[in-house]
């Protein structure tokens, strides 16, 4: 059975008379169906009946609809009340704009705004550079989709990628202190987004690009930065690379290999694939298969108008193997997954060299179960949070924005990447590397400042 994930967590509101001992009988229920129970409150206590409210971890909606209609069928129980704790954190939305000067008295508003304000206008005409100054722009950024790559949902619309925009302008505030904002255009067309990007820049010190389809994000990314004197950054390509380096470089450490020497297979081609690939041949990988929907990419393949598809023709596959995957991961030492879920079979992980690195990061299910990863392979990393070494990108961009904005950058470059990714990697000392830890947790408030710091001195 698959995991329990708080992602699926419930509370049922259940009664039962004091005869039945409805809390020894709900709870038999649910842990015999397979839940994980995280609280039980005593809600009411009466001679006639016990009301309960007991929150629990299912593995997903059926799961969940299967404990409810499991405790209906007991006689001695009454299901008065399902909550999906999901819904009711998202009710409103997880964001909000608070003021950070007092509004009380009439003085406050002559300075806050009319007439005070007047005055900052005039100095921002006189010298533009005050906006950064004296203005939000200091500290906020732009999180701009169209929603045509969300999550693994796929193109799902502007509306519907809101909720991930909003969590991700609240993990900007949790963890760097910036102030982030959704900002979903109702458009997917290249000219549009670039062009209305381009004209809401004035607010924000930075742009991160999010859950933008390729090969259009690589064109957008390119046409922002050479119009906007901010740094525009495409979190689903740079921040996946610079984590997966940082896991990847911790990773060779353990098993005593160089990254110029390994083989590295790589399931996935589109922007998060090309990103960490170019990432990790800039940083020394000389040996790189890569495979997306089609097969293996291969010299022998059409170029096109894709400039980075046309790079990983390029800088990929150098004896141009022109098998399948399985054949490719006989021998390997790493597999990279970002692509779809079961790519990979029980005999092609074993097939790999000794002391092997999968890092299947497909989410929420990986191109292969890491229980059986963990059979043949060495180290194994996922993307999700309740397995040990999880490539979350959160260990990146919050810190990269920060320093990005603290010391007032205004592009994005090769070095910067490199740097974030040592300064992840190295947040994990050699006293703490082991096969369940190779990279930092994303609570480490060590973290965000180590990278901080670290784009500081590569501006």
């Amino acid at each position: 059975m698959a995991s329990t994930s708080p992602g699926y967590g419930i509370t049922i509101r259940v009664e039962g008379p004091p005869s039945s001992q409805p809390v020894a009988l709900a709870t038999t229920i649910i842990s015999g169906a397979g839940a994980t129970i995280t609280a039980l409150d005593v809600v009411e206590s009466h001679s006639e009946k016990v009301v309960l409210d007991i929150t629990c971890d299912t593995t997903d909606l059926a799961h969940a609809e299967e404990i409810t209609l499991a405790l209906s069928k007991n006689s001695g129980l009454t299901v008065r009340k399902v909550s999906d704790r999901t819904f009711l954190l998202h009710l409103g939305g997880k964001i909000e704009v608070t003021s950070k000067v007092p509004l009380k008295t009439r003085d406050d508003l002559s300075r806050a705004y009319t007439p005070g304000v007047a005055r900052i206008c005039q100095a921002i005409v006189d010298d533009p550079a005050d906006a950064r100054r004296l203005t939000i722009k200091r500290n906020t950024v732009a999180v701009v989709t169209d929603g045509s790559a969300v999550l693994g949902l796929g193109n799902i619309g502007p509306a519907a990628a809101l909720p991930v925009m909003e969590g991700k302008a609240a993990l900007f505030k949790r963890f760097a202190d910036v102030d982030a904002w959704p900002v979903c255009l109702d458009t997917q067309d290249v000219d549009e987004i670039v062009r209305t990007v381009q004209l809401i820049a004035p607010v924000y010190g930075g742009i991160n690009l999010e859950d933008i389809s390729a090969p259009r994000c690589f064109e957008i990314e390119r046409r922002l930065r050479e119009l906007l004197d901010i740094p525009v950054f495409h979190d689903d390509q740079h921040g996946t690379a610079i984590v997966v380096s940082a896991a990847l470089r911790n990773a060779l450490r353990l098993v005593n290999k160089e990254l110029k020497d390994v083989k590295i297979v790589m399931s996935g081609a589109g922007a998060a694939g090309t990103a960490i690939a170019r990432l990790l041949v800039l940083r020394g990988a000389s040996q790189i298969v890569g495979f997306d929907k089609d097969g293996v990419i291969s010299k022998s393949l059409l170029r096109s108008d894709d400039e980075m598809r046309n790079w990983f023709i390029d800088n990929s596959n150098p004896e141009n193997y022109a098998g399948d995957i399985s054949g490719a991961m006989k021998g390997a030492d790493v597999f990279i997954g970002v692509s779809a879920p079961n790519v990979l079979t029980e005999r092609d992980v074993a097939s790999m060299a000794p002391n092997s690195i999968i890092f299947a990061l497909a989410n929420p299910d990986p191109e292969i179960d890491p229980v059986i990863a963990r059979k043949y392979a060495t180290v194994v990393a996922t993307g999700r949070s309740d397995q040990p070494n999880q490539i979350n990108n959160v260990l990146a961009f919050p810190g990269i924005f920060r320093g990005l904005l603290d010391a007032n950058a205004h592009k994005i470059t090769d070095k910067l990447l490199v740097a974030a990714a040592e300064a992840i990697a190295d947040c994990v000392s050699p006293e703490q590397l082991n096969a369940s830890f190779i990279v930092p947790s994303v609570f480490d408030p060590n973290v965000t400042k180590a990278v901080a710091a670290a784009v500081k001195r590569s501006v």
